[in-house]
This record gives C-alpha cells, sequence and structure tokens, in this order.
C-alpha cells in the first residue's frame, strides 16, 4: 500500500515538473541549468503542500495538547507549521524562476500620427 502512495506522490511530481517546465521554456539556455533544480524543488513542494493541505483540512491547524498533568491547552499543529514553510519555500522559488524569464519591454508607442503631420507640415 505504500510503495503506491508513493509512486502517486512521485507520478504527481513529475507531472508538475512538466507543467513547469512548459511554462519556464523560454529561459535563456544559460540559465536553464539554473532553473531545472528550481522547477524540480518547486513540483515537490508544491505537491507536498496539497497533501498538507488535505490533512489541515480534515484536522484544523490546531490541536488540544497537553503535556504531564497540564490543563491541556490549544496548539498549532506541526502539520501547520511545515506547510506554512513549504508554502513561503514555494513562493520564493516561484519568483526565482519568473525572475529567469526573459524581460519584456515596454511596448512600442502607438502611432498618434504626431510625426506624419510634422513631417507633412515641413515639406508644404
Amino acid at each position: 500500500m505504500e510503495t503506491k502512495e508513493i509512486k502517486t506522490t512521485n507520478d504527481r511530481i513529475k507531472k508538475e515538473q512538466n507543467r513547469l517546465k512548459k511554462l519556464y521554456k523560454d529561459i535563456e539556455p544559460k540559465r536553464k541549468a539554473l532553473a531545472q533544480p528550481l522547477i524540480e524543488r518547486a513540483a515537490f513542494m508544491l505537491i507536498q503542500a496539497q497533501d498538507l493541505e488535505m490533512d489541515l483540512s480534515e484536522n484544523g491547524f490546531f490541536e488540544q495538547f497537553s503535556q504531564g498533568n497540564q490543563e491541556p491547552y490549544e496548539r498549532e499543529r506541526p502539520a501547520a507549521r511545515v506547510y506554512n514553510q513549504l508554502n513561503g519555500g514555494y513562493q520564493k522559488i516561484m519568483k526565482q524562476l519568473t525572475d529567469l524569464l526573459p524581460k519584456e519591454g515596454p511596448p512600442p508607442p502607438e502611432d498618434d500620427g504626431f510625426d506624419d503631420f510634422v513631417t507633412r507640415k515641413d515639406a508644404s
């Protein structure tokens, strides 16, 4: 049973890697070597975060906790902490990947006809 779960997770990670590779296919060839490990990390982090989201949806972000004879109190679940860390790391990696994309320059100025007007005026 555990093997099937691992395969399913690995399949999901591979699928996400392929999706990201398509999105970031326009990265300069010199930078692709830098992008590949970022894509692999991002895919792994996203799938793990999705799994944690399901757990958090079912069990919540907080749990009752007591140690010894203490009165139980509510604390953040370890899964919630890991989820927050994964989410933050994923966002940083995605920013790095996006920064590797070719920069789009400002759009060319629209022709408002002024140059033609001036040229015609000078020709007269």
